[in-house]
C-alpha cells in the first residue's frame, strides 16, 4: 500500500515546478539511458526543470507514480502539472515540435 505521504510529496512536487521529471538518478548522473535521454531533450531546449530520483526508495516511487499517472514506467514527464508520458513520447514530442511548443513561455526556456 502506497504511502499517503509520498502521494502528497509526488502532487506537491508536480504543482510545484513548470516542468518536473522522476527519474533514476540525477541529471548530472542518470542511472538509465531512458532518464538520461528525458533530461537531455530538456536541456537540449534550454529549459528548467526539477527532478526527484526514484531510485532512493524505487518501490514506493514506482507504485505512487503508477497511481497519480497510470503509467507504469520510470521515467515520467510532468509539465504544467500535467502528467505528458515516458521517455518514447517525450522523444517523438521532441521530434514533431510539439515539446517545444509545450513548454514555450515557461520561465527561464530560451525555446522560441
Amino acid at each position: 500500500m502506497m504511502s499517503q505521504a509520498l502521494k502528497q510529496e509526488i502532487e506537491q512536487e508536480i504543482a510545484g515546478s513548470p516542468v518536473h521529471l522522476y527519474i533514476k538518478g540525477t541529471p548530472e548522473i542518470p542511472q538509465c539511458g531512458f532518464s538520461k535521454a528525458v533530461c537531455e531533450a530538456f536541456m537540449f531546449l534550454d529549459v528548467p526543470f526539477t527532478t526527484t530520483n526514484v531510485l532512493l526508495d524505487l518501490d514506493n516511487y514506482r507504485s505512487a507514480l503508477h497511481e497519480v499517472s497510470q503509467w507504469p514506467t520510470i521515467p515520467q514527464v510532468f509539465v504544467g502539472g500535467e502528467f505528458i508520458g515516458g521517455c518514447d513520447i517525450v522523444l517523438e514530442m521532441m521530434r514533431s515540435g510539439d515539446l517545444q511548443k509545450m513548454v514555450e513561455g515557461i520561465a527561464g526556456s530560451a525555446v522560441q
